[in-house]
């Protein structure tokens, strides 16, 4: 169905929106000015596979549907982006754990968009995954960092660990929208990747952990309300405002 496509379409852009605005926090406060230009970078290629979903979506849509209109003038439950990345940056390592997470997700989810039969879909991942290919292996670098680096940076991921792993089920279960690929498929994958970084981190893997679900039915956490207010601002205050 075609309403299935562009709401899954919006999905995909709707998530690489919001990862890319909290990552662009950092911009100008990072650790050191190498990684701060590194997250600031990673903040731009989300964006810009935001802008390549949205244009799609826009087209899908029709009517006066603009890349803009689906990013500035849509509510909070009208997004579908992942719990995940709508969550507070917190400290260096919050933010690095959740871009690994996600970005190991990403590059397998871009792996099966390839392949997929709809043929733009296809191009934006085959463009994006050399992309989030950079991001996975900058952030895995960095988790193995911290967590097998000082005492403080390993308690410090632990915290992390215990902050955001409840929101990574949601990647695995299917929205009735996301018919184009399975997936629940890419859980066990996922799985095995993750442990080994892990591993290598000396970080455990949490289980039987409840799952936080919602972000892709438009049922989010009140965190997204206010970004939405900041990203929002000048569209809503001057509608139509051109540079």
């Amino acid at each position: 169905m075609k309403s299935n496509l562009i709401d899954y379409t919006l999905h995909l852009a709707d998530t690489a929106l919001i990862l890319s605005q909290r990552n662009s926090e950092w911009c100008g406060h990072g650790p050191i000015l190498e990684q701060d230009i590194a997250i600031t970078n990673i903040s731009l290629d989300l964006l810009g596979q935001a802008r390549n979903f949205y244009q799609y979506a826009a087209t899908l849509t029709g009517g006066e549907a603009t890349e803009d209109s689906l990013a500035y003038l849509r509510t909070e439950r009208e997004f579908k982006n992942l719990l995940l990345v709508e969550q507070e940056n917190g400290d260096w390592g919050q933010t690095i754990l959740r871009q690994y997470l996600f970005s190991q997700f990403q590059y397998l989810m871009f792996e099966k968009l390839q392949q997929c039969s709809d043929e733009q879909l296809a191009a934006i991942a085959s463009k994006s995954i050399k992309e989030t290919a950079y991001h996975l292996r900058w952030s895995s670098e960095w988790v193995c960092r911290l967590g097998d680096g000082t005492k403080e940076s390993h308690e410090r991921m632990l915290l992390a660990i215990e902050e955001l792993w409840r929101y990574t089920g949601e990647m695995f279960e299917s929205a009735v929208y996301e018919t184009i690929i399975n997936v629940a498929s890419l859980k066990e994958d996922w799985m095995q990747r993750v442990s080994a970084v892990f591993s290598e981190a000396t970080l455990p893997v949490p289980e039987n952990v409840f799952m936080q679900t919602g972000g892709k039915k438009g049922i989010h956490t009140e965190l997204l309300g206010f970004m939405l207010t900041e990203l929002q601002y000048v569209q809503r205050t001057y509608p139509g405002a051109e540079w």
